[in-house]
């Protein structure tokens, strides 16, 4: 199931290109060298890696903090729970969640100083730039982060999410270094697709928590002698 975090990336990357894509192609020129040209994309890119794996150890903590109240199963079933009610929540319902939440405050923090750090002439700026453009209000990033609650522990939500933001990585470098965006028809392409890859994941993860016994795709959850509860995808029939 990690590597279901980088195919999520590779997939809605074009995505990312029409959130995002201005931004990367808004970066400023650092010194004179070409080198520092590739260099600094590639630490802008790397920047927002860094922030989706910071965004991952939080989802690995409250996934589990579930596991350890002996809800292995439930945590599969509420990752995709959650990705399929930010495939169906309206917007205006979101936002209004926002407020409550009081991260609007905390957006405008990013956006100032995504605007300071632009004004900045160096290297390490653009990595910054990329740490706080990972944390922008994203409803793609929010799914990947609800597919990581089910990773195993935090180190696995982090290794999720970073290699959610390589398979990213590819498409968002081209377009920072050609400064061109996807075209409009191909982007609203690949936007349509989104829900549906995403409601593919979330079915996923429901039909894994369920404990079918289907080998590795859903397998069934046996109790050990510490009265712990494990998922078993090759355990033996008696």
């Amino acid at each position: 199931m990690i590597w279901a975090g980088f195919l999520f990336g590779l997939l809605g990357s074009f995505h990312c290109v029409g959130m995002c894509g201005p931004i990367a192609m808004a970066l400023p020129f650092v010194g004179s060298s070409g080198w520092r040209y590739y260099a600094g994309r590639l630490l802008y890119n790397g920047g927002r890696i860094v922030t989706y794996a910071s965004l991952g150890a939080i989802a690995g903590a409250f996934g589990q903090s579930l596991e350890m109240a002996g809800l292995q199963q439930t945590v599969s079933i509420v990752s995709g729970v959650l990705i399929l009610l930010l495939l169906v929540l309206p917007a205006a319902l979101k936002g209004k969640a926002s407020n409550v939440l009081g991260t609007d405050k905390v957006m405008g923090w990013v956006r100032k100083k995504l605007g300071y750090y632009f004004q900045k002439n160096s290297l390490g700026s653009l990595f910054i730039v990329g740490m706080l453009n990972g944390l922008l209000p994203c409803g793609f990033v929010y799914i990947a982060l609800a597919g990581a609650i089910s990773a195993p522990g935090i180190g696995g939500a982090m290794l999720y999410m970073a290699l959610f933001g390589l398979g990213t990585f590819p498409l968002m470098y081209i377009v920072s270094l050609s400064g061109k965006l996807i075209s409009l028809k191909v982007r609203g392409m690949f936007n349509r697709a989104v829900p549906y890859v995403g409601m593919a994941l979330a079915v996923l993860f429901i039909v894994r928590g369920l404990g079918l016994g289907i080998p590795y795709l859903s397998p069934k959850v046996v109790q050990t002698e510490q009265h712990t509860t494990e998922m078993s995808c090759c355990s033996k029939p008696k």
